[in-house]
């Protein structure tokens, strides 16, 4: 009985004149938090009721497990209805093995639907469970290997079906029956009657077998589109060029390749790509590779950011039972198969992988990693349990013990940076890194560390003088600037690859909110006497600094080749830093659901780290146009860029001063560096220009895993990080090229210093001898 919604009166339901009419709407989640309404016909119903797989007595009577806003019900509900048959509604709670055999031989249950994931339960637990039926399907996410086949053999009397399709194919759209004695990971197969599938490159051409392309469905079940949603409808229903009567066909958004023997193997999703520190990853290759492990029940990849700023593949692994794989040997499975780039830096292993209500995968209950931790002591003064607080925080860990090394338990440069800001801030004491490095221990630190010294002033909002200042470093790069022909040296361009339907206006609008955010973006710097100061303007101008111009390639032009050329000319063009704000952004448009865009701030108002919060921020500010609000709900910043110059200034003083911190810092390094060379004298295979072009090169290449675990642990056991061994290498063999014995060697820092810096986009990055 409906509870709500039913009309007043009961009566008999109007006929159905036309097949294309509207059988029902379903909601599915949308890569914009937005739910989509898929509109689905009463003739896609019947093409899914009148598939031959269903034939046979199979339909006599189908178990109904699912929700009914779950596109599996149609499955459940309309197959045998309209194929004579009738629905077994199972009882509440969980479907157990146990729940299972007693609906089969009560009801006489002939065949069910279950998602992958819940599938996975029972084959794992009980797959003689499944005998006594005609058919069970599986499908909603990737299949593991073997277990499909492990029903197969326990129960030779059911067909078992890998089936896939999204809710706009109406349920199915690909089916593969899986035999015994058959290996791997089952494909998806091939199209349910009346259906077409084509595996196209990114200009519709079909791809031979065993390339990857994106998986396209035409024919009978491809639903109409999403209610009221036209512009994303004409993105996702496209038209069927190999179709003569002009038929349209459902781009997945799954990656897929045909084999050899003329089925279809899922290979991912298209927009489920990653990007990690520079690098394209398909979680679904990995988690594919650690299904070739014999210790490997189901796995899942995916990246994590536990500590701001510090993303991370993680693997989620279910072991098969009386095995315990460590993180060594999953991460050896993986890096013989893969780049070292793609290995998960961390692996949980799970009894089973949490579910949702619709018996698919949970993400948001997968468990942070946890590093492993001495059973030494618990902190024993006040000094110790705050420094064992702060270690647990930035190491994104729930508790550290005083015995434990920082740099053992995930530690690195960066975070060791961040972490010198949080104790000033909470012991306000001073810590430098090396200190960090000899006592990496909360029970060396707090021994080493002095609290009764002056801590340096707070880093607060300043009051603003006329005119402000600007910072050191800022004021390097203002200077090269002006007395050079930098031309695109210093810019920092951020360049995002947006794939889906995107709203131009909330995007512009989303951009201004980051221009108003951030002080720096809305900066301009103007010369009085010669000395440059900082002219933050107002925040209510954010949209016109910086304007977002759309562009499309000309007529007949290649898209991609004209990209290219497009994002290298917004990237290159030089920067009037007294004429304008340093940042300009630039929105290509390559197609209706294709778009590319182009942040570029110049480096004086932005670094390297900027460009997180910077892409962090647009997107949030996106996020909360489309749903309507005026601002996301993100963190007031604690300061702009403007109060850390002020501060810095206070901070140092003046090199003319002798008595200043400055200047004491600048005779330290004069004599640090006194007699350094000025130039190592390298074999080189062409001269030395007369003025730097300032085109460099990068040569990148891949360190095999087990190379990387003897690389980790010689800097575990000498004390010092990773980073530090390799520079350590690269000295030596620049001596053993003839550099000489002095080999100065420059390393960017990250010169955030203070927690308060971490969101903020600003330029603080330095350079170390």
């Amino acid at each position: 009985a409906l509870l709500r919604g039913a009309p007043q009166r009961p009566g008999t339901p109007r006929a159905v004149e036309r097949g294309d009419r509207l059988a029902y709407v379903m909601f599915t989640s949308g890569s914009t938090g937005l739910p989509k309404g898929v509109g689905v016909t009463h003739d896609d119903v019947l093409a899914l009721a009148a598939d031959a797989a269903w034939r046979d007595g199979v339909s006599d009577a189908v178990l109904m497990h699912s929700a009914y806003v779950f596109d599996a019900s149609t499955f459940e509900i309309w197959v045998p209805l309209l194929n004579g048959g009738r629905v077994v509604v199972a009882p509440s709670g969980g479907l157990e093995p146990r729940v299972l055999r007693e609906m089969t031989e009560r009801y006489g249950v002939t065949s069910l639907f279950l998602t992958t994931s819940l599938f996975n339960l029972v084959a794992e637990t009980d797959p003689a469970a499944f005998a006594g039926l005609r058919l069970v399907s599986t499908g909603g996410e990737a299949a593991a290997p073997g277990l499909t086949q492990r029903v197969a053999e326990a129960a030779p009397g059911t067909r078992v079906l890998n089936v896939y399709g999204p809710t706009e194919t109406t349920t199915f759209a690909t089916r593969h029956r899986v035999t015994a004695g058959t290996s791997g990971v089952p494909p998806i197969g091939r199209p349910l009657d009346g259906m077409n599938a084509y595996v196209l490159d990114d200009r519709l051409r079909p791809v031979p077998p065993g390339v990857v392309g994106e998986l396209y469905v035409s024919g009978r079940g491809v639903a109409r589109g999403y209610l009221g949603r036209a512009r994303l409808t004409a993105t996702r229903f496209v038209a069927d060029p190999y179709d003569a009567a002009g038929a349209r066909m459902y781009r997945t958004g799954d990656l897929a390749r045909w084999t050899a023997d003329g089925d279809i193997e899922y290979a991912g999703r298209v927009d489920g790509q990653v990007k990690l520190r520079g690098f394209r990853i398909e979680p679904a290759e990995i988690e594919n590779t650690l299904l070739t492990d014999p210790a490997v029940r189901s796995a899942r990849v995916l990246v994590r950011e536990d500590v701001p700023g510090d993303p991370r593949l993680v693997g989620y692994v279910v072991p098969e039972p009386g095995t315990a794989p460590d993180a060594a040997a999953l991460a050896r499975t993986v890096g013989r198969a893969l780049p070292a780039y793609m290995v998960p830096s961390a692996f949980v292993l799970l009894d089973a992988l949490p579910l949702n209500a619709n018996g698919k995968l949970d993400h948001r209950a997968l468990p942070a990693p946890r590093a492993a931790t001495a059973a030494g002591r618990a902190p024993r003064t006040a000094h110790e349990e705050v420094l064992a607080g702060l270690f647990a925080d930035v190491l994104g860990l729930d508790a550290v013990g005083v015995d434990d090394d920082f740099f053992a338990l995930g530690g690195h440069s960066l975070l060791a940076t961040r972490l010198t800001g949080r104790v000033r801030t909470a012991l306000g004491a001073e810590l430098d890194l090396r200190t960090l490095f000899e006592h990496p221990t909360v029970a060396s630190l707090a021994a080493v560390l002095d609290t009764s010294g002056a801590a340096r002033p707070a880093l607060v909002p300043q009051d603003r003088p006329d005119p402000v200042p600007l910072s050191f470093a800022q004021q390097r790069l203002w200077f090269l600037n002006r007395a050079e022909d930098s031309g695109d040296t210093y810019n920092v361009p951020l360049v995002l690859d947006l794939e889906g339907p995107l709203d131009t206006d909330a995007l512009r609008g989303a951009l201004a909110d980051v221009v108003a955010r951030h002080e720096s973006l809305r900066t301009v710097f103007a010369e009085e006497d010669g000395v440059a100061r900082q002219v933050v303007l107002d925040a209510a101008h954010a949209a016109e600094l910086v304007p977002l111009a759309v562009e499309e390639p000309p007529a007949g032009a290649d898209a991609e080749v004209w990209a290219e050329e497009a994002v290298a000319r917004l990237a290159g063009a030089p920067f009037d830093l007294a004429g304008g704000v340093a940042f300009r952004a630039g929105l290509l448009r390559l197609g209706v659901d294709r778009h590319i865009l182009v942040l570029v701030p110049h480096h004086v108002v932005a670094d390297g780290w900027s460009l997180a919060p910077l892409s962090r921020d647009v997107g949030a500010a996106y996020r909360a146009r489309l749903a309507g609000e005026d601002l996301p709900d993100w963190p007031a910043l604690r300061v702009q860029y403007a109060d850390y110059a002020l501060w810095q200034r206070a901070l140092l003083g003046e090199g003319g001063d002798p008595d200043s911190l400055a200047a004491r810092q600048l005779a330290f390094w004069r004599e640090a560096l006194h007699g350094a060379p000025d130039l190592l004298e390298l074999p080189l295979d062409r001269p030395r220009p007369a003025v730097p072009s300032h085109r460099g090169g990068a040569v990148p290449f891949e360190l095999p895993a087990d190379a990387h675990a003897e690389l980790t642990g010689l800097a575990r056991a000498a004390g010092c990080t990773p980073f530090m061994v390799l520079q350590a290498a690269l000295a030596v063999t620049l001596r053993a090229h003839g550099a000489g014995e002095d080999i100065p060697l420059g390393t960017a820092v990250a010169g955030r210093a203070d927690e308060a810096l971490d969101d903020l986009v600003g330029f603080f990055v330095n350079t170390l001898v």
